[in-house]
């Protein structure tokens, strides 16, 4: 518990007046404030998926060499080079704080083309030609943004699409209903149920996938629809995708959607656009099948269009 209350304090999230060692209301307050900040579900309670958050927030770029290995390194660390490194224009993918091999082939570039030796490890003579690039470039979205904004602007027909469709428990009649669909509309599809958001995230990539869709059981009254966000990137395919269901949902079901930026695992480490739909409670949503699947796989065709408009964020 002081471990935990350290680590929290470490990451700008400063326990006043609570008690050392005891999970009190002020140690359930940062926490809640943590999990909204970093883009989780939001309950106060320290789960494995909010504590590993905890860990990568420890991490500052330049506190430890980063290399590709396996597990592979993930942290704000990482997720800093990741963002330095699409600023001066060398393109590693969305930094979504995993070091993977796109993050390590643009690093090598980048040492290339800085004169330091091309091993694509971050060290400290890395570190420090990237902070004088960093200071020397100015504002600007970053290559990735760029990237990602230009695959958008083509429309697609939904035979074209490579799609998963994956639940995580209580709504396997909504997934299997919304992939049959999709099938029959011309999609290839595959479906998952896999236990761990990283399991359906691994064989997204793996399908190579043009887009996920997720469905979540929530006991409560709710339909969120949440897309991959951190405050330096935001994915506009998932944006735009989860902007697309909603605007469905709200036409189709009783309870009026709520679009979400966040960095759920799920969300964080599949490839593709992607969004994941939390819904509750149960039988009522399971009651919605049908209304469901229509509404998907419009919002579906009507991505592939063309992306929605939406505000900034």
């Amino acid at each position: 518990m002081r471990d935990l209350q350290r680590r929290l304090g470490a990451a700008g999230y400063p326990l006043a007046g609570t008690e050392a060692g005891v999970f009190c209301a002020g140690t359930v307050d940062a926490v809640s404030r943590f999990q909204e900040a970093r883009g989780l579900n939001v309950d106060g309670v320290c789960d494995e998926q909010t504590w590993l958050a905890i860990i990568e927030a420890g991490h500052r770029l330049g506190d430890r060499t980063l290399l590709l290995k396996a597990p592979q390194l993930r942290g704000d660390d990482v997720e800093e080079l990741q963002r330095v490194l699409n600023h001066v224009g060398f393109d590693c993918g969305r930094p979504d704080g995993i070091l993977g091999p796109a993050t390590v082939r643009a690093l090598i570039d980048f040492q290339k083309n800085c004169g330091l030796t091309a091993d694509g490890i971050c060290g400290r003579k890395t570190v420090k030609m990237l902070d004088v690039l960093r200071r020397q470039s100015g504002s600007g979205p970053g290559v990735a943004s760029v990237r990602e904004h230009e695959s958008v602007r083509t429309a697609t027909s939904l035979d074209s699409l490579r799609i998963v469709v994956g639940q995580f428990g209580g709504l396997s009649s909504v997934g299997r209903s919304v992939a049959r669909s999709l099938r029959q509309n011309g999609a290839t599809v595959m479906s998952t149920d896999e236990y761990e958001a990283g399991a359906q995230a691994a064989a997204a990539n793996r399908f190579e996938a043009t887009m996920y869709i997720g469905f979540e059981a929530r006991p409560n009254v709710c339909c969120d629809i949440s897309y991959f966000s951190v405050p330096a990137f935001v994915s506009i395919g998932g944006r735009s995708l989860a902007a697309h269901v909603a605007q469905q949902f709200d036409e189709t079901l009783p309870t009026t959607p709520t679009l979400r930026g966040m960095r759920l695992p799920v969300l964080r480490e599949t490839q593709m656009p992607a969004v994941l739909c939390s819904m509750g409670p149960v039988r009522d949503i399971v009651d919605a099948t049908s209304l469901i699947t229509y509404a998907v796989v419009e919002a579906t065709r009507r991505w592939g269009n063309g992306p929605l408009p939406m505000p900034d964020a």
